[in-house]
């Protein structure tokens, strides 16, 4: 047996407060309920005047008589693998036979569970010492039990893949066995989990404990809801924004084959103060439902109404509790103008902008260089396009509410459906399906709503189903931005000052503390917003998806400019922030983001790679994380260059399912490819010129890379985001490899196009 390495010890309650439980299970076993955040908590030097909400018990594991260990995942599950993560960090602890172990997905329940929300790449890093204490806490009373009945020092048993074993004896017993015994026993005081060089199951590769059911096409998806008596439901939207509904031929649609209902209804009261996740386009709309999904897409089709332009208006938007007023302007938009207006902007032609950052004297750098490297990115809006499509089951037809389907956010979405429908939010259930793809759009749950109030009107319980045409053209869309980027060089040929002026509709794309802040003498940052009645929302590490790109292609720019290998140049400037930082509001490691660089250059052979590969190379925090990556191309056809090879580093702490982890990476760079290639949603007149995959362009099967190679930082800290920091530098490394191929450099995208025209 391996001698045991140095253990952290944690509490199980502080004070007054406790936040680790043991009952008795319903039928026999033991029951851990446990906060999540307790734990973590529990460290902090203010822990006593936190709220007691913040250490409520909320989750709970179950260990039954016959050994199956079940634990409950309360974050919506969207492809990131939380229903096998999330239990693998609970079995390690408590050193389960993995084989027993089961996931199931927690209803939404506010009074049990934390945060149930997934973004923010925070599922697991919020959840791991709270999942630790649990499972360590379980094993502790599983032993505990067993040396009382055995009548041995709890110091002489050990534990292995579900059994405790006394070796001086030869007894041994499954947890299963003594579960309803250790449930009596009291939870201990404080207990330690184990060392990260003791862990045998995390930092493995499992698979998907739901992914047969996924293969085999169980009804997990909200899609699959079937209900007797259950009616479909769409909606007719303005065509335009900035358009809104001024009379609906419902009656025509109503005489229609297999058409129940048609009329106007508004999706969220006119007096409703939206929370942040309440964006509606198109408050006014028209429902349709009937008994079929093709019945009642004919019906869509056949629908005769009539639109009006708004005139713009103030709203006021609650941020989680800080009031916003938010400007929306009536009139029928355009990307010629929007482009038009963030280069006034960026020119000082249209004013906006606004300092955010000062380190030094920029002015002064800039004004006595002997040379100035600038350049102007743009990227426009971006449709999500979730495979599966937006959709939302609900009955309305009682006193309580029953709705279920795929959200990310049902804690933002509950109290805006109990206000629309004038009821207490107790009296709502959600049930919370499996998405077919999240990325940010299905924070936004109007379609929730939407599918109540239908149901409602109705009395009938009712499916809502968009249409592709419905989504893509409905907005949520990724914003649309442009950067000015300039740097300064002395006569020596060395890095004196710089500058970045972002600006966005309507929101600006500048994270001001991020690299590469802290690491030069003169610094500016500066941002503007463009108001607009186009919705946005969060697209896989907003902001940071743009602006990765435009920095990290810029830093190769001023590179070639100085003569230096682009990797040098950043480990220069990282360096600098790491022994001498400017300013000290960094909000990044710079050792750490080194060391993604540092990997990606061994594993990619990047010193070794001939002198005429085309190759590229970009490196991004964001979401508590690091990434590098490493592309290669094959450019012999300059209009067509194909991806050999990218080479992706991830600093993101500790790695609990590596199967996952690197299905996710993989993911998102493809994803990435895709989007920075092909991804653009433009606007004539207020109305998307794509509304269908006819127009708005994927990345195809033959288009992704021959190899994608992903590799981790080796780290004891604990788990921070994964999700989304792959996604941005993705952008910046295959446009540097795309310049290196083609001679061209790509300040714009979709880069398809400029690359077609040569």
């Amino acid at each position: 047996m391996k001698t045991p390495h140095s253990t952290q010890t944690l509490p199980t309650s502080l004070g007054r407060r406790r936040f680790l439980q043991a009952t008795a299970a319903t039928g026999g076993g033991l029951m851990i309920n446990f906060s999540w955040l307790g734990a973590a908590l529990a460290a902090r030097s203010d822990a006593d005047s936190l709220p007691d909400k913040l250490f409520s018990l909320n989750a709970y594991i179950h260990i039954a008589s016959s050994g199956t260990i079940t634990a409950m995942v309360p974050n919506p599950e969207f492809g990131q693998n939380l229903m096998t993560s999330m239990p693998m960090i609970l079995a390690e602890e408590l050193d389960a036979d993995w084989q027993s172990v089961v996931a199931e997905q927690a209803p939404y329940d506010p009074a049990l569970y934390e945060r149930q929300f997934s973004g923010g790449s925070q599922s697991i890093r919020r959840a791991w010492s709270g999942l630790r204490m649990a499972g360590a806490a379980a094993r502790h009373m599983l032993m505990q039990a067993a040396a009382g009945s055995w009548n041995v020092p709890m110091a002489s048993l050990t534990t292995h893949q579900g059994i405790v074993k006394h070796a001086a004896s030869g007894k041994q017993a499954t947890y299963g066995e003594l579960a309803s015994l250790a449930a009596t026993l009291p939870v201990p005081e404080n207990v330690a989990v184990k060392s990260v060089d003791d862990f045998s199951l995390i930092g493995s590769a499992k698979k998907n404990l739901v992914g047969r059911e996924i293969v085999t096409g169980k009804p997990l998806f909200g899609m699959d809801t079937q209900v007797d008596g259950m009616l479909i439901a769409m909606i007719v939207h303005a065509p335009a924004f900035g358009q809104t509904l001024v009379s609906a031929d419902t009656d025509a649609i109503k005489a229609m084959p297999g058409i129940r209902d048609a009329f106007v209804f508004d999706a969220l009261e006119p007096d409703y103060t939206k929370n942040y996740f309440d964006v509606t386009a198109f408050p006014t709309m028209v429902a349709i439902v009937g008994d079929s999904t093709w019945q009642v897409m004919k019906a869509k089709k056949a629908l005769n109404a009539k639109w009006k332009t708004f005139d713009g208006y103030e709203e006021t938007i609650d941020r989680f509790g800080s009031p916003a007023v938010i400007k929306v302007p009536g009139g029928l938009e355009n990307t010629s103008d929007h482009k038009q207006a963030m280069a006034d902007v960026l020119s000082g032609k249209r004013e906006g902008l606004r300092e955010l950052r000062r380190d030094g004297d920029p002015e002064a750098a800039f004004a006595n260089a002997a040379r100035v490297v600038e350049s102007t990115y743009y990227a426009p809006y971006l449709a999500h396009n979730t495979m599966e499509p937006m959709n939302f089951f609900a009955d309305a037809t009682g006193e309580v509410v029953n709705v279920s389907g795929p959200l990310q956010g049902p804690i933002f979405i509950r109290q805006t459906l109990a206000e629309r429908l004038n009821i207490s939010p107790d009296n709502i259930n959600i049930d919370m399906k499996r998405m077919g793809g999240g990325f940010g759009r299905r924070a936004y749950s109007h379609y929730l709503v939407e599918a109540a109030v239908i149901s409602k009107k109705v009395n009938k319980p009712v499916k809502l189903i968009y249409t592709r045409e419905d989504d893509m053209t409905m907005g949520i869309y990724r914003p649309t931005y442009s950067v000015k980027l300039r740097a300064a060089l002395n006569e020596q040929n060395e890095l004196t000052a710089y500058q970045v002026s972002g600006v966005g509709v309507p929101e600006h794309c500048v994270h001001e503390h991020r690299f590469p802040a802290g690491a030069i003498d003169n610094y500016l940052a500066e941002g503007a917003e463009i108001d607009s009645n186009i919705t946005v929302g969060a697209f896989r590490a907003p902001r940071s998806n743009f602006m990765a790109m435009a920095e990290q292609a810029f830093l190769d720019e001023v590179a070639e400019a100085m003569g230096q290998d682009p990797i040098d140049l950043r480990l220069s400037l990282l360096k600098r922030a790491q022994q001498n930082p400017v300013g000290s509001n960094n909000d990044y490691d710079a050792a750490r983001y080194a060391g993604v660089l540092q990997q990606v250059r061994e594993t990619s052979g990047w010193d070794n790679l001939p002198a005429t590969s085309k190759k590229g190379v970009a490196a991004y925090y964001c979401h508590n994380s690091y990434a590098a990556h490493v592309v290669t191309l094959d450019a012999e056809d300059q209009r067509n260059p194909k991806i050999d090879n990218v080479f992706s580093v991830l600093d993101c702490g500790i790695v609990v399912n590596t199967e996952g982890a690197v299905n996710m990476v993989e993911g998102a760079v493809i994803d990435g490819i895709g989007n920075a290639m092909y991804g653009e949603m433009t606007f004539t007149d207020g109305k998307p010129d794509k509304q269908n995959f006819d127009r708005y362009r994927m990345i195809r099967m033959n288009e992704i890379p021959k190899n994608i190679s992903v590799s981790f930082v080796q780290s004891d800290t604990e788990p921070t985001g994964l999700g989304e920091p792959p996604f941005p530098p993705i952008f910046p490394a295959l446009a540097n490899a795309l310049y290196q191929g083609t001679g061209k450099r790509l300040y714009e995208q979709p880069f398809a196009p400029q690359i077609a025209k040569g």
